[in-house]
């Protein structure tokens, strides 16, 4: 079972990363005013990158469900999913947001000769709550979708908290009746 967890993990990684660039690199461009395909392009592939390294060096999955389980909360249940699609967003948002606005801005500047007028930190500001919102509507809708997908690839049932809830009652009554059996 935690090999199947394991590879729901990792599945999981991509696919919201990809799905986020996409969203979020439209938004982005669609924002700025100056909606150019090849804007569009470069910010989906960049962000693209950087999300996916972003999902395969922190594992948000067991961040999150730590964090909610320290809060005495259920997996699955509204609390929790409004809490782990915050962690998730918060971890994933930030960074993306920064590097993309820090390419229009240097670009513009760029173009501009210095001119362009611009204020980074404005720009920045103004972007980051405006995917941030977008980001943490994505991560609350798509994560419960996408992980139902991958549980029914990989033959774990949903929500896989009932399956390792089952998994350790059963290798718990294993263990006692071992040690029952030792005496």
């Amino acid at each position: 079972m935690q090999e199947k967890m394991k590879k729901i993990n990792r599945g999981m990684a991509p696919r919201m990363g990809i799905t986020m660039s996409v969203i979020l690199s439209f938004v982005g461009n669609l924002t700025s005013g100056h909606f150019t395909m090849r804007g569009f392009i470069t910010s989906f592939i960049i962000s693209a990158m950087i999300s996916i390294i972003i999902g395969f060096v922190v594992p948000v999955g067991r961040v999150s469900g730590d964090v909610s389980h320290s809060l005495g909360l259920v997996r699955g249940t509204l609390p929790a999913r409004l809490l782990e699609s915050l962690i998730a967003n918060t971890i994933y948002t930030p960074i993306m947001t920064f590097v993309m606005v820090y390419m229009a801005y240097a670009t513009a500047m760029k173009q501009s000769g210095g001119m362009a007028g611009l204020n980074f930190g404005q720009m920045f500001l103004h972007s980051l709550i405006i995917c941030f919102i977008v980001g943490y509507a994505l991560c609350f809708i798509l994560q419960p979708l996408y992980l139902k997908m991958l549980c029914k690839k990989y033959d774990v049932p949903y929500p896989p908290e009932v399956a390792m809830a089952a998994q350790e009652a059963e290798e718990t009554e294993e263990n006692q009746a071992g040690g029952e059996n030792n005496e």
